[in-house]
């Protein structure tokens, strides 16, 4: 299931595109240029979804699956952070008792602006 894009293939969304960027770091960052990515435990959008936060659009690239275990350094500075062990700890302490299993399937959302 790993690295799928194709729309026929996936799962239903399990929420909608404007939840899938909220926290307002997150959203800087994005806006920053510095966040291209974001990992949900469900599945917030389709490829070619549009995303728009502060008047800006984003459109979702690529939708897949990977589990934790499979995150690297880089997959971390998609998200906005230098190293797959801040991005661990800013997870944690938005989900205070949340386990971090390698073996745990994320659903991965990258995008792009929109150019106008």
């Amino acid at each position: 299931m790993s690295n799928n894009n194709e729309n026929n293939t996936l799962p239903p969304k399990t929420c909608t595109i404007d939840r899938l960027v909220t926290m307002p770091d997150d959203v800087k960052k994005v806006l920053d240029g510095m966040k291209t990515a974001t990992r949900r435990n469900g599945r917030y959008a389709d490829v070619g979804e549009i995303m728009e936060l502060e008047g800006k659009q984003f459109v979702v690239e690529s939708v897949y699956s990977q589990s934790l275990g499979e995150l690297t350094d880089e997959h971390a500075r998609h998200e906005g952070y230098e190293t797959v062990e801040q991005y661990k700890e800013s997870i944690l302490s938005y989900h205070p008792g949340m386990p971090w299993l390698p073996q745990m399937r994320v659903w991965v959302h990258e995008f792009s602006p929109v150019n106008d």
